[in-house]
């Protein structure tokens, strides 16, 4: 049984020569060029999405600079050791 599929893109004249350099100049083949850009992207993608979860939850909690980040980690490092 295969355990990859096979996708037909198509690209600009310009992008395809690049990659086919990129590929050659590192021993590559095509797909494990194209596998590893989309790895890359994807994990940017994840990345990003950390960032703006993140973001949101610093503004929920108020949180607007290292200060306050500071602030925070005290008073729950307080909080325990009272509990």
């Amino acid at each position: 049984m295969r355990t990859t599929k096979t996708w037909s893109i198509s690209l600009p004249p310009k992008l395809e020569r690049e990659a086919e350099k990129a590929a050659k100049e590192e021993h590559r083949t095509k797909s494990e060029l194209i596998r590893e850009a989309l790895r890359r992207y994807l994990e940017g993608r994840q990345f990003r999405k950390l960032q703006a979860y993140g973001a949101k939850r610093a503004r929920d909690l108020g949180i607007t600079n290292e200060e306050d980040i500071d602030r925070l980690v005290h008073e729950y490092r307080n909080n325990q050791q009272r509990s």
